[in-house]
């Protein structure tokens, strides 16, 4: 298995030029949104909205402003390019009915659209909410981290075109180290609210083993539109699961119930209907 590739997003490099969506649909030939005729969202300069089966990179314009203040002072705008995770422990590849979703030798998460039945078991089992079904092929998709390009050598397309490295790409172990100095960079340099989502031992993603496209982050995960604690389908389902077969145990055991009482109810009634039928009779004579 070669060694294992993955992206490093540095959210406080990213200046929201969506070059790294651009070039992403231009490598993988996606549609544009509403054959390009797409409407504003109302939220800040974000039009994309979301990630889904055509839009496998995301530029999330997040303002953080007081409302009050018409001058707008002191605030600052959280920018982030957001894309799959290509989780360690991935949820869609733990439903996924068909074997469509693999890991690669890269230790990438790829769905295979000539497998894909269109089932969507993948798009609820993903925490991140990244999947999306693609409507010219009724297939689940997403980003491959550039699957074809990395068989070639090549660096993917967003990571490419990203102008101020943001979007980092490479082997993970080095992308960690890297991450890692950046992080003690910003807090030499008085952003204390700098740290990693997405590595071993984050306190966030060890459910699912971290992100093989990791972030770093000045504040809340949910402020990034990230979960604070993703879980597998599988953990998730434990509660159901035993809600499921309690529910189960009681309504049995009320059924049992029932039908004893209604069992004792007819022996009660089979044994008073002789005794009736004595008191009503007449007296014999001798």
């Amino acid at each position: 298995m070669a060694e294992p590739m993955g992206f490093f997003t540095d959210t406080t490099l990213c200046i929201g030029c969506k070059a790294c969506e651009v070039a992403c649909k231009e490598w993988n030939q996606l549609p544009a949104i509403n054959g390009g005729q797409n409407t504003l969202s109302g939220n800040s300069y974000d039009n994309t909205r979301r990630l889904d089966g055509i839009n496998w990179r995301h530029v999330k314009f997040i303002e953080q402003f007081d409302a009050n203040d018409p001058n707008r002072t002191g605030g600052r705008w959280l920018l982030m390019s957001d894309v799959c995770k290509h989780c360690v422990q991935a949820g869609c590849l733990e439903v996924c009915p068909t074997g469509a979703i693999i890991r690669t030798q890269f230790d990438t998460v790829v769905i295979q659209s000539d497998v894909c039945n269109g089932c969507r078991y993948c798009i609820s089992a993903c925490p991140f909410d990244v999947i999306g079904i693609n409507e010219a092929n009724n297939t689940a998709m997403k980003c491959t981290l550039c699957y074809d390009r990395m068989l070639g050598g090549l660096t993917p397309a967003c990571a490419q075109a990203c102008p101020t490295a943001s979007i980092q790409f490479g082997p993970l172990h080095q992308l960690r180290a890297r991450a890692e100095q950046r992080v003690q960079q910003l807090r030499q340099r008085g952003e204390s609210r700098a740290y990693l989502y997405g590595v071993p031992g984050d306190g966030y993603t060890d459910r699912i083993g971290g992100l093989n496209a990791f972030f770093l982050l000045v504040d809340r995960p949910q402020v990034y539109g990230l979960p604070e604690r993703p879980e597998l389908p599988s953990r998730n389902s434990l509660p159901g699961w035993l809600l499921g077969w309690g529910s189960g145990i009681l309504a049995a055991l009320g059924g049992l119930l029932a039908f004893r009482q209604r069992r004792m109810a007819a022996v009660e009634e089979a044994v008073a209907v002789p005794a009736r039928g004595r008191e009503a009779a007449p007296p014999q004579e001798e």
